[in-house]
């Protein structure tokens, strides 16, 4: 993707997160973001099929910046600027904290239940990947789906309830807490 189509794509994601927080998803139109963005419709349906597929594609960006950064072989480099930490948990933390790309008005906003399920979904599978790490914590009876389930929904609420409370504990802090839960 060249620079001219990355900063297309930044002003509908930008306009997209604007009207989120004011207004449920679907009362927005097509005809709003683009107005917003400042782009035309024809431009808009060359990046995306519709809004929904646009809800989809910037979920996906956010995450997979989060994501892709635990796996060494792939380039760490997407809508986000950072040294990753060894912890994805705390990663996450820290973009949160520092509200990159507006994160926050996600999970704020009225439709935070859509931006939570993508995330979740992709959490599981990073979960999945992560086992290792939570080990120790695992009674021998679970089924694998229920902890990978119990360890996503955990942290899930933990970054809700950070969220929630306007974000007064640091992130290192807020890692611990997740694990202190386990």
């Amino acid at each position: 993707m060249d620079r001219r189509q990355r900063k297309t794509r930044e002003a509908i994601f930008n306009a997209f997160i604007n009207l989120l927080s004011k207004k449920d998803f679907e009362h927005i139109t097509v005809g709003e973001i683009i107005k917003m963005a400042d782009v035309g419709r024809a431009t808009f349906y060359s990046h995306f099929e519709t809004k929904d597929f646009l809800l989809k594609e910037m979920c996906e960006e956010l995450f997979c910046h989060i994501f892709d950064a635990m796996d060494e072989k792939r380039e760490h480099n997407h809508i986000f600027e950072c040294n990753p930490p060894d912890s994805v948990f705390l990663h996450l933390f820290q973009h949160l904290q520092k509200n990159d790309n507006n994160i926050l008005e996600l999970l704020s906003c009225k439709n935070n239940e859509l931006f939570l399920r993508y995330f979740k979904t992709n959490l599981v599978h990073l979960v999945e990947n992560q086992l290792s790490v939570f080990e120790s914590e695992k009674s021998k009876n679970l089924p694998v789906s229920y902890w990978v389930n119990h360890i996503t929904s955990t942290f899930v609420e933990t970054l809700r309830w950070w969220v929630d409370n306007g974000k007064k504990e640091t992130p290192q802090t807020m890692v611990e807490y997740f694990y202190a839960v386990l």
